[in-house]
């Protein structure tokens, strides 16, 4: 398992060119790699420990195990409200009452759909990948670095000029397929939350808050809200034949060790989602005032390297090419060597005009 965590590092390597923005890359990146990882510890503990332990009188304890954890368990939803060691033996578990018990499937499938909220995270860079060409890298050329020989560093932003002032107004669609694969990372984030709250039954939404509230109770009057989507002690029905040929029923309990790794994993990633969306949908704010304020794009080149390039600089570029085209420039800037994207803009700003 340690070699297979140690595999995701890969996935968090900085790349030696920069195609996206922070938000994007946290992501399509850290938060693949965080669901990979709780997919592995999930697996980990289902398949090779004991995800499941049950007591039952009268019978052998590793098929009632088996039967049990391929079956379903169930807790009663009025035992949560009794109190425990007197009216439940456990929060959940207590007599029937003829009110319908609450049954536990999901939890088998939790590795699953971690892996599978993982690959929905990752589409977004999978797809940009795919669309971006690797237009970046190629305008980059190596000039991240100043040092090296001038002549060559010349030739370099030389073409790197000339290309962009080739190809002015032409990079709006470039821009638009990047800013939708942003859009579809919100889009991830939300259909993500609203699945999860299904999957568990309605419980999600709520989860996080829950477990606040939990936190500022009186000890004795704490209802942990963890329980009621990951039970630790259920309670499982095994039916055989007796002696005679009768059917018999047999009532067991079960604990389940693999819901505290649930549990803890799933409180993470409600209070990691939420920051995510929050940070996405200022994101999805922030392309919005850059495609319409003229004023915006000239501020964030202007402060792009610590105002590097003057305010007349920055206003003449921005005036004089479209919104993808600037994108482009704005990208450069997180690549090229300060000093080096200064001398690009002001090339761009003296003859954009002769175009």
């Amino acid at each position: 398992m340690l070699k297979l965590l140690g595999g995701l590092r890969e996935f968090v390597k900085r790349q030696p060119v920069t195609i996206d923005g922070t938000v994007f890359r946290v992501h399509v990146t850290f938060t693949t790699v965080v669901l990979l990882a709780c997919s592995i510890m999930v697996t980990a503990t289902q398949y090779v420990g004991n995800p499941i332990q049950c007591i039952v009188d009268g019978l052998p304890t590793r098929p009632v195990n088996t039967y049990c954890w391929i079956t379903s368990t169930f807790t009663m939803p009025d035992a949560f409200l009794r109190e425990q060691g007197v009216g439940a033996a456990h929060p959940g578990v207590g007599p029937e009452n003829g009110e319908p018990p609450k049954y536990y499937t999901y939890y088998q499938w939790v590795c699953f759909a971690l892996f599978f909220q993982a690959m929905l995270c990752y589409f977004p860079k999978w797809v940009w990948d795919m669309q971006e060409g690797s237009l970046m890298s190629t305008l980059v050329m190596g000039l991240q670095i100043g040092l090296g020989a001038e002549k060559e560093r010349e030739k370099q932003k030389k073409i790197l000029v000339n290309y962009m002032l080739t190809h002015i107004r032409k990079h709006t669609w470039y821009a638009a397929k990047y800013w939708m694969c942003e859009f579809m990372c919100l889009a991830n984030i939300v259909l993500q939350i609203y699945w999860m709250n299904r999957f568990f039954g309605g419980e999600f939404y709520t989860y996080g808050m829950r477990v606040i509230d939990m936190s500022t109770e009186h000890q004795e009057k704490r209802v942990d809200p963890m329980v009621f989507i990951f039970p630790r002690v259920t309670k499982c029905t095994f039916h055989k034949f007796g002696p005679s040929g009768t059917v018999q029923k047999h009532d067991s309990l079960c604990v389940l060790p693999l819901n505290i790794v649930n549990e803890k994993t799933y409180i993470f990633i409600w209070f990691w989602y939420l920051l995510l969306l929050g940070a996405l949908i200022l994101m999805i704010c922030h392309r919005v005032m850059i495609m319409y304020n003229a004023t915006a794009r000239k501020n964030l080149l202007r402060y792009r390297h610590y105002r590097l390039i003057t305010d007349d600089v920055a206003k003449a570029v921005t005036n004089k090419i479209s919104v993808g085209d600037w994108w482009v420039l704005y990208m450069l800037g997180k690549n090229l060597d300060p000093i080096i994207y200064r001398e690009v803009v002001r090339e761009i700003a003296k003859k954009a005009d002769k175009i």
